[in-house]
């Protein structure tokens, strides 16, 4: 009689699961690609409807105790007179103060500028006194009037229509998302009133993440019977208010 061998067949022993040796190189090559990864989750733009926005921009900048403002653009076309840049800054009172620069006959006149209490006054190298001036005979801007709030540049913002969001860029450590729309003539005309009130503009807004406005360009007829014109705006809140008062006279006039 035959009886089975308690004999214990013996299995070879698990073979070790090791992770494979990762090169200093394919370490760097990880984090990097985890840092990059992080950044792009961390970096993206403000979810929401553009109109709603450019809103928040608009009241943020509606807020602040003053402003810095500038508006220019490259060159004009030739032979107009109007307003090549103006850079300062300003409150809704309104009240601006600044440096403009003016295109007149062929020839750039850079002109020191106070706006208050509804009166422009200027001194160019010409003079070296202010002297008050209508701007609408230079066909500019009162510069008080651009920064006046709701009635100045910020209207921009709200009274822009067709509004697009774009796709987020980078500038610098910044993600900015652009937002385009088109504005009346008649809105673009109470700012500059070279503009064409019955034509049609162009305006691409930039954003930053928490909804400030890091600068507009506005394309369009500003000058009758010339090619398109593109003035660039930036605007930004101030956390202090800023004195504005105009120009002393000379004591012996």
């Amino acid at each position: 009689m035959f009886t089975r061998s308690r004999h214990r067949s013996r299995r070879p022993p698990p073979a070790c699961q090791t992770e494979p040796v990762r090169t200093p190189l394919q370490v760097i090559a990880a984090l990097v690609a985890a840092l990059v990864l992080t950044a792009c989750t961390s970096d993206e733009g403000s979810s929401g409807d553009p109109e709603e926005r450019l809103d928040a921009a608009a009241a943020r900048l509606q807020d602040a105790p003053a402003i810095d403002f500038s508006i220019g653009t490259d060159e004009l076309p030739r032979g107009v007179t109007g307003l090549l840049s103006v850079k300062g800054h300003g409150d809704t009172s309104p009240a601006f103060e600044g440096e403009a620069r003016v295109v007149a006959g062929g020839t750039t006149l850079p002109a020191d500028v106070i706006a208050t209490d509804g009166k422009l006054w200027v001194k160019t190298g010409l003079s070296s006194e202010f002297l008050s001036i209508d701007p609408a005979q230079f066909g500019i801007p009162d510069p008080a009037q651009l920064v006046s709030g709701e009635d100045g540049v910020l209207s921009l913002l709200t009274s822009a229509t067709d509004l697009e969001e774009g796709e987020d860029v980078r500038d610098g450590r910044d993600v900015l998302t652009t937002i385009t729309g088109s504005l009346a003539g008649a809105d673009v005309a109470r700012l500059l009133p070279t503009a064409d009130e019955s034509g049609t503009f162009e305006v691409e807004f930039r954003l930053n993440q928490d909804d400030e406005l890091t600068d507009a360009v506005v394309t369009g007829p500003f000058y009758a019977g010339e090619d398109d014109v593109a003035y660039t705006l930036t605007i930004t809140a101030l956390d202090e208010p800023v004195e504005i008062t105009e120009p002393a006279r000379d004591a012996g006039r």
